[in-house]
């Protein structure tokens, strides 16, 4: 079988969790700025697709050249063997961008790149006439980083954080591979409570489940790769069976999420149905401010309104307050709370174990940490 230059594409500060996830399927990677770098097969594109919970997309890179002149774009990229990859009637957009490079008009690389590929494909398959375009849809991109050129071909479809379960979400919705990629942060184990107070349609709690059933992300969906005449199908069969086999059915979680607003409740039991995980999450509509526990060692991690995108300033400050009324007394349980207010702590009234920067989407954020005492340890005998 056939190995390909792969890359997984992520979010700006979660790509070393990508990275985790890619040696924990058994791939050797390179970790980049916003990319893992790996070599696979057919059945490992389909693998990673179905499996990488905080990944944007996985590519394929058809190649990687220097070049400072518009005909050496041209001429590299028609030296590539495209008809490899894109039959005769295929769909292939080119998509762009550039940073730092001499060549900097998005717009003109993407009208060579494509030029090239056509030219190339014309001749391989003898064409006269233009290329229809009327198959499966081959993504490509163009892009050029400090004048290094990336050609690269999408496998995934639309992103990976569409996992197909959310039928609605709320005002400020945090994407799915953002939602596991927190709790993947967290110290939280799957015997131990977890709980989102302001759970909103249920993302970061319905991730948490499918991390603890050992529910394959991708296997409420389909990927671009799946259509190309090329890929083999029974690949994916395969890799959807042994998914399958996967899921541990048997572990009872203690998984809750809470939301004031009672339409986001019932949208949230909804999406988790969806996901194939309602039986494992309590969902309740209640106030942040009336959550008691007697629970020891657990998880709170909470997406609370950022003040900037929902309502008002003050309201936010006064849930931050009694965020930490409600919390601080919780010894045992650890805190992780992610918003863009940096004064968070001020309201909050404790400074926080560790902050660590993340993207959600381009807003920036921090996740305030606050670990929890740990657990006696067993004694020996």
């Amino acid at each position: 079988m056939k190995t390909f230059q792969l890359v997984a594409t992520a979010a700006s500060g979660i790509e070393a969790l990508v990275g985790k996830e890619i040696k924990a399927l058994g791939y050797e990677c390179q970790v980049e700025n916003g990319k893992v770098f790996f070599e696979g097969t057919e059945k490992d594109i389909a693998k990673t697709n179905l499996w990488l919970r905080t990944a944007d997309r996985v590519k394929i890179i058809v190649g990687e050249f220097d070049a400072y002149e518009f005909d050496e774009l041209f001429e590299k990229t028609k030296a590539l063997p495209w008809e490899d990859l894109l039959p005769m009637d295929a769909n292939f957009p080119v998509a762009g961008k550039s940073i730092k490079s001499k060549l900097y008009s998005v717009s003109d690389c993407q009208a060579i790149v494509k030029k090239a590929i056509v030219n190339r494909l014309s001749e391989v398959y003898h064409r006269n006439t233009r290329l229809p375009e009327t198959g499966a849809l081959y993504q490509l991109e163009v892009a050029l980083l400090k004048d290094k050129v990336t050609l690269t071909l999408d496998t995934t479809g639309p992103s990976l954080f569409k996992r197909g379960y959310r039928s609605a979400k709320g005002g400020a919705p945090l994407k799915e591979n953002m939602a596991a990629a927190l709790v993947q942060l967290t110290n939280w184990r799957k015997d131990r409570p977890f709980y989102d107070p302001v759970c909103g349609s249920g993302t970061i709690v319905i991730e948490a489940a499918l991390i603890g059933h050992n529910i394959a992300p991708g296997s409420n969906r389909s990927f671009s790769c799946e259509e190309w005449e090329w890929f083999d199908q029974s690949v994916f069969e395969e890799v959807r069976a042994e998914a399958d086999a996967a899921v541990d059915h048997d572990i009872v979680l203690d998984i809750m999420g809470t939301d004031i607003d009672g339409t986001m409740i019932e949208i949230a039991k909804a999406n988790a149905d969806e996901a194939g995980v309602g039986s494992s999450i309590t969902f309740k509509q209640m106030q942040l401010a009336d959550f008691t526990t007697e629970k020891e060692y657990g998880v709170i991690l909470a997406n609370p309104p950022y003040g900037e995108r929902l309502g008002e300033e003050e309201e936010v400050h006064k849930l931050y307050r009694e965020m930490g009324k409600v919390y601080r007394p919780l010894k045992t349980w650890s805190k992780y709370i992610i918003t863009s207010d940096l004064a968070f702590e001020t309201f909050y009234r404790e400074k926080a174990t560790k902050k660590r920067k993340l993207y959600n989407g381009a807003l920036r954020t921090d996740l305030f940490q606050y670990w929890g005492e740990r657990p006696p340890r067993a004694p020996r005998n």
